[in-house]
């Protein structure tokens, strides 16, 4: 019979790539992780993994395991929430992950509603960035969370995950809204036609602005790369920030532009233009697979359903 436990070590250990980050996720020791990966290869009479050194990479036995483990964890997860389902009344933590932004703006209002509904359900709310919300769910650090990808750059999905769509945004090109001052480099007729808007793709017209760039490394940093250079140049970085309230703060005093989804473009500070462009940013909210019938996981996603509908119709 083989371990529930180790088969979950041997999924993560094919997601995060080594033994040392699947020992960090579950507060082991390496050396327990691989002790457990070696009692698991005994129970399957097979060679799971190759080592070389402090490498390991999976057998074709080991890549075949992983992909039914999957599915072992994901009956797991529907067995669970069919208990749950049996209970009466929603009781316990949910334990959700979200990024800033829809912490801000569409959160609070689902929050009250599951707190009115389910006032058993023990709601806990950690931000998040989306790249980090797939290891938190599969290391059952959260219950839900929410993802998103853009369409100019998607992501793949997660085998482990099963998400729901919850919005489709419009991505937005922020401009100062009066005459950026004048930076090195830049002409003044690239600097007056992005204040003033003239005819022509926008993101060309700002190929000599400086940009507010999102951290490198991160989704809306490689988004800001694709954009400006399917517009046939590389932005020039200015600042970097990660928060959407601040990237608009600086363009709002001058300091350069930016692309901001339509949930934080809601309430632009004074000074700041937004110009709607073709690029869509997608958010979904994400579970373990097998949990969509969870009955607190169905809660949370009717209630941020809802609230979603309450900010766009305002």
């Amino acid at each position: 019979m083989l371990d529930v436990r180790r088969l979950r070590l041997l999924c993560d250990l094919s997601h995060l790539g080594t033994i040392a980050a699947v020992a960090k996720a579950h507060t082991y020791t390496p050396s327990a992780v691989s002790q457990q990966l070696s009692l698991l290869e005994r129970e399957a009479g097979v060679a799971l993994l190759e080592r070389t050194g402090r490498r390991v990479a999976f057998t074709p036995a080991g890549r075949l395991l992983v992909e039914h483990a999957e599915t072992v964890l994901a009956a797991l997860e529907r067995t669970s929430a069919a208990l749950a389902a049996m209970s009466t009344g929603l009781t316990g933590p949910l334990r959700i992950g979200a990024f800033p932004t829809a912490v801000r703006t569409l959160l609070p209002v689902a929050l009250v509603e599951l707190g009115r509904r389910h006032p058993g359900l023990e709601l806990m709310v950690t931000e998040l960035d989306p790249v980090a919300v797939p290891a938190a769910l599969r290391e059952r650090r959260l219950d839900v969370g929410l993802l998103h990808d853009y369409d100019v750059v998607p992501v793949d999905p997660d085998p482990a995950l099963d998400t729901a769509p919850l919005l489709d945004e419009t991505v937005f090109l922020a401009l100062p809204a009066a005459v950026p001052p004048a930076e090195p480099g830049a002409s003044a007729a690239a600097s007056a036609g992005a204040a003033t808007g003239g005819d022509g793709d926008p993101l060309v017209r700002v190929r000599d602005a400086g940009w507010i760039m999102a951290s490198p490394g991160t989704l809306c940093h490689d988004v800001m790369l694709q954009v400006c250079r399917a517009a046939g140049y590389t932005p020039r970085a200015r600042h970097h920030a990660d928060d959407f309230a601040t990237v608009l703060a600086l363009v709002a005093a001058g300091q350069g532009v930016s692309l901001v989804p339509q949930l934080a473009a809601a309430e632009p500070p004074a000074g700041v233009r937004l110009v709607p462009l073709p690029t869509r940013r997608r958010t979904r909210v994400a579970y373990r697979r097998g949990a969509a019938a969870h009955p607190a996981v169905a809660a949370f996603v009717s209630a941020l359903r809802a609230s979603t509908g309450e900010f766009l119709a305002q």
